[in-house]
């Protein structure tokens, strides 16, 4: 997605200058929300498609004739060796298990799965590593009464070392007792040792993401150290996640108050900010003479205060103008029905989802605040499956649902007149190119997988693609791989995930219409660049 984001930031940065002066007026005046616009859209020229209701999928190699070329050809990213026979006898055999569990024989198609998917590495040592979880004291082995019992009396007591100490032990030797963590991390906070009290919390319900207590024991720990939205995704992340649980609607409560929170925050510090923006910009202008500066220093403090729809939504306005967009209604279809079905679990219906497809051949994919979701035609070429498609499109949604691009996009604004003076700087340039922490692209792989399981797709569908990715890559990583971290850790990670949540990999795979799909948008991507070859020559 290099050349693509690079040119529409150039074009966004052109188009940044063009703000009135007038923004000034806005800041002191109620913010009214962006509205939603369909903009012309650049097209990919496409032959008549089939109802994409009733497809007639037929499997296909993955095959690319390579374009005629006067001088030497070079290698072609696009080709692909047709599949063995080998190959195409395991996808037919999916194909088949995908029939019998649409047709609601899941334990014969379950078998055929089972037969195909070899099982995980690590799933006996997963298993192993996760006790049941132990709510009660009198469960408590009589060693672990013992420390219990000692916490209680230095609690009584008052004394620091009496009570941390067997506390300390028990949470060790007891990961499995949930109170212990919560009151470990409560007489940490209460001797000024919040930051140990989280990593105590953190540590602890990345065991058990499953318990109420413990989840809400750390979403009002971050909240009393003011990190709030980190507390809003904690809470939401459980209510997504375990919908089914008698609390669930408590922490969507929670998950809104402290985005609240969060909010009213941001935006006290962005108008406390604004003057000095401005001052900021007018430097810049006078160094670099470019109005540039003040502007996008004022355009960027107007979304914000506007909201993540509204961010999301003013630069997808301008994507969907400058990005060559495939317009091929089948394969629209097909993504789109892909993205919808998982938003309708996704617990967060404020925004508008939409997701486009852009024709080129890497594999990637990136999401905007508030819901704008672009899928590269690349992914589908490359992709195995639908649960695979799925798996990607999850993960990218999850950074949507939880507010992850708009928490960095926020957290940058403070600074972003600094770097806006370099090319492709300023908030426009922050949102194609977030740098997700560790911890978010976890929460993005939890979200995502739990996602396609509620959607009815195989679990290991984003597991799958990242094995994919390792199998295609050669001298380079995909670009995708190359702004999310991958490899054998992320893919154990994922297996643990699966295994320790109990999701079921032996479901719906999609295969036959992905294959349909697949070979359509093998065709786009072969026709695109024999015109781009035909431009280049003339």
């Amino acid at each position: 997605m290099k050349r693509t984001r690079k040119s529409l930031l150039l074009t966004l940065s052109w188009i940044l200058l063009s703000v009135s002066t007038s923004v000034l007026i806005i800041l002191t005046q109620p913010i009214a929300p962006v509205p939603a616009q369909e903009p012309a859209t650049t097209t990919v020229e496409t032959t008549d498609t089939a109802n994409p209701e009733s497809p007639a999928p037929t499997p296909q190699p993955n095959q690319t004739a390579k374009p005629e070329a006067a001088e030497p050809k070079k290698p072609d990213a696009a080709a692909e060796p047709a599949l063995t026979p080998e190959e195409i006898a395991r996808q037919q055999k999916f194909i088949e298990a995908d029939k019998l569990y649409l047709a609601g024989n899941i334990a014969e198609a379950e078998k055929l799965y089972r037969e195909l998917k070899p099982p995980f590495s690590n799933t006996d040592i997963s298993r192993q590593e996760r006790k049941p979880a132990i709510l009660d004291p009198t469960q408590l082995s009589p060693g672990g009464k013992v420390y219990w019992r000692e916490s209680e009396a230095g609690i009584a007591a008052k004394l620091q070392t009496r009570t941390e100490v067997p506390l300390k032990l028990l949470v060790e030797q007891y990961p499995e007792f949930i109170p212990g963590h919560i009151r470990y991390a409560e007489i940490l906070k209460q001797y000024d040792r919040p930051k140990e009290a989280l990593d105590i919390l953190e540590r602890a319900s990345s065991l058990y993401p499953d318990q109420p207590d413990l989840i809400k024991a750390k979403v009002t720990a971050l909240a009393g150290e003011k990190k709030w939205m980190e507390a809003s995704l904690a809470a939401r992340q459980f209510a997504i996640l375990y919908p089914n649980d008698p609390r669930a609607e408590e922490f969507t409560k929670l998950a809104e108050q402290n985005l609240k929170r969060y909010k009213s925050h941001i935006r006290e510090e962005i108008r406390g900010n604004t003057l000095a923006n401005i001052i900021t910009g007018a430097v810049g202008y006078a160094v670099t003479g470019s109005l540039l500066g003040p502007f996008s220093a004022l355009d960027s403090t107007i979304l914000l205060l506007q909201g993540e729809g509204a961010v999301g939504e003013s630069v997808a306005k301008q994507a969907k103008k400058q990005l060559p967009l495939v317009k091929d209604e089948e394969v629209l279809a097909y993504v789109n029905e892909i993205g919808q079905k998982l938003v309708k679990v996704s617990g967060r219906t404020e925004f508008k989802y939409e997701f486009f497809v852009i024709p080129e051949e890497e594999l990637n994919a990136f999401a905007l605040p508030g819901g704008k979701v672009f899928i590269n035609a690349g992914a589908i070429a490359k992709s195995n499956s639908e649960a695979e498609l799925a798996g990607l499109i999850g993960h990218e949604l999850s950074h949507v649902v939880l507010s992850h691009g708009f928490q960095l996009v926020t957290q940058g604004n403070l600074i972003s007149n600094v770097t806006q003076y370099l090319p492709l700087g300023g908030t426009v340039g922050q949102l194609f190119a977030l740098s997700y922490s560790r911890e978010m692209e976890r929460q993005a792989d939890s979200l995502g997988t739990r996602l396609i399981v509620a959607s009815g797709y195989a679990a290991d569908g984003l597991r799958n693609l990242m094995v994919t990715l390792d199998k295609q890559k050669k001298n380079a990583p995909p670009s995708w791989l190359s702004s999310h971290p991958g490899g054998k850790e992320r893919v154990s990670y994922l297996e643990n995930l699966i295994t320790r949540g109990n999701y079921n990999r032996y479901s719906y795979e999609g295969v036959e219409r992905h294959t349909t799909i697949q070979a359509k948008v093998k065709q786009l991507l072969k026709e695109k660049k024999e015109r781009e070859e035909k431009k280049r020559r003339s």
